[in-house]
């Protein structure tokens, strides 16, 4: 049997201690979602650099990229955050099997509060070899 993971590290920076330890605060304290699940059940979160407005948003193992930024966007809520903000993230597994490495990357207006980009490479290739992508 093999195992799936998805791998991201990446900084956001919340731009004073006060909101990096807020942000912390909100990490550890997001109730459970519909289907059980925290915020923190997708990454692990710590501050990183002599700042201390810089937040580590990381995976142990493997990561949920749409938890972290359902995060990201809290913190642009909570903070007036403004500017863009991506990270990328990679996938993995134990053993080889057809589809099952790849990644993507996302880019975030915080000012707006929404996802402005993505790409995922299994869909890119996938197109590309089709023809169906005028870009590859």
């Amino acid at each position: 049997m093999a195992d799936y993971f998805t791998h991201f590290s990446c900084l956001l920076d919340v731009r004073t201690p006060e909101n990096a330890a807020r942000a912390l605060e909100l990490y550890n304290d997001q109730p459970e979602d519909e289907s059980g699940l925290r915020l923190s059940d997708g990454f692990l979160l710590s501050l990183e650099g002599g700042s201390g407005t810089e937040l580590w948003i990381y995976d142990d193992g493997s990561g949920d990229p749409e938890r972290a930024i359902e995060f990201v966007l809290l913190c642009a809520e909570t903070f007036d955050l403004k500017g863009l903000w991506g990270f990328e993230y990679a996938n993995t597994c134990s053993k080889p099997r057809l589809d099952a490495f790849g990644g993507g990357a996302h880019v975030i207006d915080l000012g707006n509060r929404k996802s402005i980009g993505w790409v995922s490479t299994n869909e890119w290739l996938t197109a590309a070899l089709s023809g169906d992508n005028p870009d590859a």
